[in-house]
This record gives structure tokens, sequence and C-alpha cells, in this order.
């Protein structure tokens, strides 16, 4: 019966001459040869599991290992649903963008920071805009105004090649 997985070494799988035993209510049973481990857990129907190998000498729990193996996934899979992906949504503004079409990326990009997320605004020259980043520097400073109750500018607005990006972080709801 093996059922042990590369990390952890259960029954016969333990080659130690020597281990710490601990019993399954929590008890130290003291350091024994490992034949008297492994006679103590089949005497309670149980596993001995190696639960810290690179103590001296290893420590080994008696407990059920399927039980352990159960709640071990249990708790993984309940780690994981409380995780939370935060992506990265992107707002493109142009040099020249009338109000209306400003209003409606700032309600947009509050919208992506209501629901957690990171926003990447960014602002592409062309031809003779080239000339003057300043005022994509002000545009970009209109747009963190604009959302700063609903995030932090993470990283401030930043020339690379022809774009101009600013990162903004959601505040986080306490």
């Amino acid at each position: 019966m093996n059922i042990g997985t590369k990390e952890t070494q259960i029954n016969e799988e333990i080659r130690d001459k020597e281990v710490r035993v601990i019993d399954s209510d929590g008890t130290q049973l003291g350091v024994m040869p490992i034949a008297e481990a492994m006679r103590l857990a089949d005497e309670k129907n149980t596993d001995l599991v190696k639960i810290a190998p690179q103590a001296k000498p290893p420590v080994c729990k008696i407990m059920d290992y399927g039980k352990y193996r159960f709640e071990q996934a249990k708790r993984e899979k309940e780690a994981k649903k409380n995780q939370r992906v935060i992506e990265i949504k992107e707002v493109r503004l142009s040099l020249n963008i009338d109000t209306h079409d400003f209003e409606t990326k700032v309600n947009q990009a509050v919208k992506f920071l209501k629901s957690g997320n990171r926003v990447k605004v960014s602002i592409r020259f062309r031809g003779r805009e080239m000339a003057h980043p300043e005022n994509g520097l002000v545009t970009m400073s209109k747009f963190a105004d604009a959302v700063k109750e609903y995030g932090n500018v993470e990283k401030p607005a930043k020339l690379e090649g022809r774009s101009m990006l600013m990162f903004i972080a959601a505040k986080s709801s306490k």
C-alpha cells in the first residue's frame, strides 16, 4: 500500500533508525526505534507519518493518513476559493480628448477599481503630438484626480517611447 507522496513519508517508507514520536492526540511519546513506533501505529490501526524530516531525530506522528490528506485537500480548496486574482485593466486616452469621452473613461476606470482591479492608463502620442508630452502629463494628472477617491496612483505617469503610462491601484476596502 503506497499512498505516500514525495514530500510525506509514511509507514514502511520511513528509513530512519530512530524517530521522535507524537501520538494522535498530540502527546509526546519520546524518541524510539522505528520498529517500536511502527508497532504503536499498527496497534492503533493508524499510520506513522513523518511530519518533520529535517529535525534531529525526525519527527513522526501517529495519525490516520487518509483523513489527514482529505483535511489537507479541503484546506487547500478553501484557500483557493478565497483567493482573488487582481487583473490589470487598461484605459486608453488620447491627448486631445473631449470632456464627455474623458468622463466615460473615468467611469470605466472607477468601475474597474471598485471591482478591485488595477488600472493601466495610457496615452499614445501620434505624429507631432510627441513635441508636447507635457500636455499628456496634464491629462494624466486630471485623470488621477478624477479617480482619487477609488484608487491611488501606484506608478506615476511616465513617457515610454510613444506612450505615456500610469498605473492606479484600487484603494483597499477596510
